[in-house]
């Protein structure tokens, strides 16, 4: 982050402020479990987390994020310290020890969250003051999801996080869940008390008009800067930089893409048939503002309130 300079203005002139790392790994991790939703949108499950005798290893912080993915923490200052090969170490054991996983957010979260958790997209977040060229490299020889986010430190309030890289890994379809049995509207709430299909089956049955308004949606989230990744699931599309942003459902029955945004429904000026604030609405995925997509001008149209989505995530 050589390149990257930061200033405080005032009447008196620009500031720079100095960027500098933690001095000590464990502060780090504190800093980062204390405000851990708030930062990476993960919920907070357990720290230095002991793998047992066989593994005899320690999981620096052990979460579950935004879609009910398992997510695994490690911190490190040093640039010569091999967090990658640690943390697949750890994703390895942690696949390997489901029911304990399970058993845990069950104790954390509910039997609810236990239910929900998703195996199709465990991640391995290292966490550090910076990563060499090999580092990069290496993330994207494995079949793993993987994010190396580096950090900074600036005065005394403000932290910096940058994603340099993130890979997706091509996993198996039999990881995932068999897929429901019936789509349900977009008005009646996305968690209606019927079973719905899988996003991709639906995405297939979309009428070619409808397929390409759900494409010309893709393809604009996409375009929003470098750092949007996207994560298939079950039942919707997450569109994410460090934190969901958006996530994306289609329902061919009404010739709808409907987005759900995370917005406050407070600062946007709703209209009945084209937004909705989803707070007190059960639905898949993350976001409290719904945007129901009928054409290419409704996506016109939707796209500064996608803008100021994806600018806070």
């Amino acid at each position: 982050m050589p390149d990257l300079k930061l200033f405080r203005l005032s009447p008196a002139g620009p500031t720079e402020l100095t960027a500098k790392a933690a001095q000590v790994e464990k502060s780090l991790q504190v800093l980062f479990e204390a405000n851990l939703e708030g930062l990476l949108g993960v919920r907070f499950l357990a720290s230095e987390y002991g793998t047992g005798k066989v593994h005899g290893g320690r999981i620096d912080t052990l979460g579950l994020d935004e879609n009910g993915c398992p997510v695994i923490i490690e911190y490190k200052r040093a640039l010569n310290e091999n967090v990658i090969n640690q943390g697949l170490f750890y994703l390895e054991w942690l696949l390997d020890h489901r029911k304990e996983f399970q058993w845990l957010v069950m104790e954390r979260l509910g039997a609810d969250a236990a239910k929900a958790v998703d195996w199709s997209g465990p991640r391995l977040l290292c966490i550090a003051g910076d990563f060499t060229r090999y580092d990069e490299h290496a993330v994207k020889q494995i079949n793993r999801n993987i994010e190396l986010i580096r950090y900074r430190h600036y005065g005394d309030d403000l932290l910096l996080l940058e994603l340099v890289n993130a890979t997706q890994a091509a996993l198996p379809v039999a990881a995932t869940a068999a897929p429901p049995l019936t789509e349900t509207a977009p008005l009646a709430g996305g968690a209606a008390a019927g079973a719905v299909r899988s996003i991709a089956y639906r995405v297939a049955k979309l009428s070619p008009p409808a397929a390409d308004l759900y494409e010309a949606v893709r393809a604009h989230l996409l375009a929003l800067g470098d750092d949007v990744q996207v994560k298939e699931l079950m039942h919707y599309i997450a569109f994410k930089r460090l934190r969901n942003f958006c996530c994306l459902e289609a329902f061919p029955s009404y010739g709808t893409t409907v987005l759900y945004l995370k917005l406050n429904p407070d600062s946007v000026v709703l209209e009945p048939g084209f937004t909705r604030d989803m707070r007190a609405v059960g639905h898949y995925g993350t976001g409290d503002v719904e945007v129901i997509l009928s054409s290419l001008d409704d996506l016109r149209k939707a796209e500064p309130l996608i803008q100021r989505a994806y600018e806070g995530g």
